[in-house]
């Protein structure tokens, strides 16, 4: 890409062969297993690379299972070094499959079932209005904001508010005054509005007010250990921070009215949330919506146990019920009032739909989260797979697209929808 261009468009520098910066793990790769072509396999690892190539992504991972087996597992350019502002000096570091990246809001989609767990163990209805658990989140006219409420972003506290210290982020009780002196915008969750980093503090004080214990170790006790995560915990140990990839902001420059709507969503302007991302302080911190890192192997593992019914390795993590409550569609195809995109959500997932949807053609029952608009984390039972796309940069709108679009929309044409799956799901 032409250098006045790379500068316009904040990409970083990609080489005429990729293969210098490509790293595919074949070993944890079984196409064989399951009877796929392998040019199934290489025509979505060329629409990576068609990604990669547009300059938005320093740093990608994927990992692709189908019928449970992984049939792709890689990663391509760097972890740190390559950014478009980088200095030409620093090195630049390799990314692996090995690498964890923050997940961002794909975060949201762990937090929700951690939740729905509760439930399961009779430890919170989900119907109960918040105050019940935690009786200072009442004020305001916030008595009978639920638990669900807050789960499908129908709370009606969408944003933290305006021109608050963005420190307040790792200031856990700080948040939680916030939060409880808040005014909802409404109550009676009629509408439809992402609650981009609020809501995941409200399920976190639940949480722990009804176990006693903190949101990390339920996570490591429920959920991490028994699936074998090497990562996968809010936020990163300081003596770990050294391997979490670098988060880079790439793409044009949001203008209005775009730019009001990334700022109404995430709390700031785009350079202000790749500084805040980078910052030690919110890489170590707890923030459930949002700063849950791993790898895209751990995430594609979460949503394969979800596939297979709670069950991982034949370890049961939750029930069938529990799982299919999670991903039950609630209320209809509305237009969010924070992203001002129509969307489906279920208690805690982005859903697919017909003929189109998030997740591609024909992506009725397909279930999952995306992570600052690129990271596309998510399952689909109707085709057997579970797919995620992890990487570094967070371009909003851009020369981009098409090819994030030409990714997921290979994914569908590779991987069909299985008809007696669909029998089945819509027997259900």
């Amino acid at each position: 890409m032409h250098s006045l261009a790379r500068r316009a468009l904040h990409t970083c520098d990609i080489p005429e062969d990729l293969t210098s910066v490509t790293f595919r793990n074949r070993d944890t790769e079984h196409p064989d297993r399951v009877g796929l072509p392998q040019d199934a396999v290489e025509s979505v690892w060329r629409s990576v690379e068609g990604l990669y190539r547009t300059g938005v992504h320093p740093g990608i991972q994927l990992s692709l299972r189908y019928r449970g087996e992984q049939v792709l597992h890689g990663a391509m350019g760097h972890t740190r070094g390559n950014g478009p502002h980088d200095p030409a000096a620093l090195p630049r570091l390799p990314m692996t499959t090995e690498t964890p990246i923050c997940y961002f809001s794909a975060s949201k989609a762990v937090t929700a079932l951690l939740m729905h767990m509760l439930a399961e163990q009779g430890l919170v209805n989900l119907m109960d209005p918040v105050s019940y658990y935690c009786p200072e989140f009442a004020k305001n006219g916030k008595r009978t904001i639920t638990v669900h409420q807050i789960l499908s972003h129908r709370g009606g506290i969408p944003a933290i508010p305006r021109e608050t210290p963005i420190d307040v982020l790792w200031e856990r009780d700080e948040i939680w005054r916030l939060l409880c002196a808040a005014k909802p915008v409404e109550v009676d969750g009629a509408k439809v509005a992402y609650h981009a980093i609020t809501g995941g503090f409200v399920l976190q004080r639940v949480l722990e007010k009804v176990t006693g214990d903190t949101i990390e170790n339920y996570l490591d006790r429920y959920l991490r250990k028994p699936m074998g995560m090497k990562w996968f915990t809010y936020g990163i140990a300081p003596e770990k921070l050294h391997e979490l990839a670098t988060n880079y902001a790439t793409g044009p420059t949001p203008m209005f009215p775009l730019s009001w709507i990334v700022s109404r969503a995430l709390g700031g302007d785009i350079r202000t949330v790749e500084k805040v991302t980078n910052d030690p302080r919110f890489q170590e911190a707890v923030i459930p919506a949002g700063n849950l890192c791993g790898t895209a192997e751990e995430m594609g593992r979460f949503f394969q146990m979800m596939l297979n019914g709670g069950v991982w390795n034949g370890q049961r993590i939750c029930s069938e019920l529990t799982v299919r409550r999670a991903i039950h569609q609630f209320g209809s195809l509305q237009i969010d009032r924070t992203m001002m995109i129509p969307m489906r959500f279920s208690a805690g997932m982005m859903l697919g739909g017909n003929p189109v949807g998030l997740w591609g053609q024909q992506s009725r029952y397909a279930f999952g989260h995306v992570g600052l608009i690129n990271k596309l984390c998510w399952a689909d039972p109707a085709r057997d797979i579970s797919v995620s796309l992890l990487n570094t940069g967070f371009p909003i709108v851009g020369h981009h697209l098409p090819a994030l679009a030409r990714f997921v929309y290979t994914v569908c044409r590779q991987f069909p929808v299985l008809p007696e799956n669909k029998r089945r799901l819509v027997a259900a």
